[in-house]
C-alpha cells in the first residue's frame, strides 16, 4: 500500500505520535488502565500488546512473563483470566487489563496500535480471537494491528484494518523482507536503528513506515525525516506532536 493511501485509511492522531504501552511513567505501569487514561487525557495515541489466555480472552501486557510489571512470575498463556485477575496486581495497584477493559474505556475516543503476541505457534486462534473482539469497533481507521509473526498479520489482513510488519534488527531475516513479503502487509514498524538503511529509507519515499521506540528529544530529531510517525515513551506527547507536525 502506498503512504498516501495508507495515510488516509488511519485516524490523523496517529501521524502525531503513539505512546508505547500507554503514556506511562514512574506513577503508571506501562499497558494499565492507569496509563491509557493518562494517554487519553493527553489525547494521544496508544500502543498496547496482546496475550491469549487459557479461557480464550486477550490480556494487554507486553511480556509473557507478567513479573516485570507485577512483580510476580507466571506465563500469561498458561493462565486463565480469573487466575490472573485474582493473583496479579501491577505495580501502580491496578489490574492486569483484557483487552475488552481498554476498549470500554478508550471507547474510540484515541486510536489504539494492538500488537499481537504471538506465542507458541498460537498465531492462528490469536488472530482470530482479535478479530472477534475488533467487531465492536465502529471506525477502522482507530485500530492499526502490528506483530512480528507475519502469520498473524496475514490472518488478519483481510477484515478492513491496515496492518504492519514489526521488524527488529537483531532478528532481520536474510532475506530482503521488503520485497519477500510484499503485499501481506500495508507498512512497516522499525526498530529506530534500521532507518539508515538505504534500503529502509527508500521503502520511505512511498510507502507508510513508523519506528520505536523513541525515548528522547535527540533521537526524535534523528529519526524524523525518514519515518512518518513514532511510537514514543519518556517524552512531553506535545513536544512529539509539534515535532511530527512541523517536520
Amino acid at each position: 500500500m502506498n503512504k498516501q493511501s495508507f495515510i488516509k485509511r488511519v485516524n490523523p492522531l496517529f501521524l502525531e505520535g503513539i505512546a508505547h504501552r500507554g503514556l506511562h511513567n514512574d506513577k503508571f505501569t506501562e499497558n494499565g488502565l492507569n496509563a491509557f487514561r493518562n494517554a487519553l487525557e493527553h489525547k494521544v495515541a496508544i500502543e498496547l500488546d496482546v496475550h491469549l489466555t487459557t479461557d480464550n480472552n486477550l490480556i494487554v501486557c507486553h511480556d509473557e512473563d507478567l513479573v516485570r510489571t507485577t512483580g510476580k512470575s507466571g506465563i500469561i498463556e498458561d493462565l486463565s483470566t480469573k487466575e490472573i485477575k485474582d493473583n496479579y496486581r501491577l505495580l501502580d495497584g491496578g489490574e492486569v487489563p483484557t483487552l475488552d477493559e481498554v476498549f470500554d474505556l478508550i471507547n474510540e475516543q484515541v486510536p489504539i496500535v494492538l500488537e499481537l503476541k504471538a506465542f507458541r505457534k498460537n498465531h492462528k486462534p490469536l488472530a482470530k480471537l482479535v478479530l472477534e473482539k475488533l467487531q465492536r469497533i465502529k471506525d477502522k481507521k482507530n485500530i492499526i494491528l502490528i506483530s512480528f509473526d507475519p502469520r498473524a498479520l496475514r490472518l488478519v489482513k483481510h477484515h478492513g484494518f491496515v496492518t504492519s510488519l514489526l521488524v527488529v534488527k537483531d532478528h532481520e531475516p536474510n532475506y530482503e523482507w521488503i520485497y519477500h513479503l510484499r503485499g501481506m502487509f500495508d507498512s512497516v514498524d522499525l526498530e529506530h536503528i534500521m532507518l539508515t538503511q538505504k534500503r529502509v529509507q527508500r521503502y520511505h519515499k512511498h510507502h507508510f513506515v513508523n519506528c520505536w521506540t523513541i525515548d528522547n528529544e535527540e533521537l526524535l530529531d534523528k529519526v524524523l525525516p525518514y519515518s512518518d510517525t513514532v511510537t514514543f515513551q519518556f517524552i512531553d506527547p506535545e513536544v512529539v506532536r509539534s515535532k511530527l507536525k512541523n517536520k
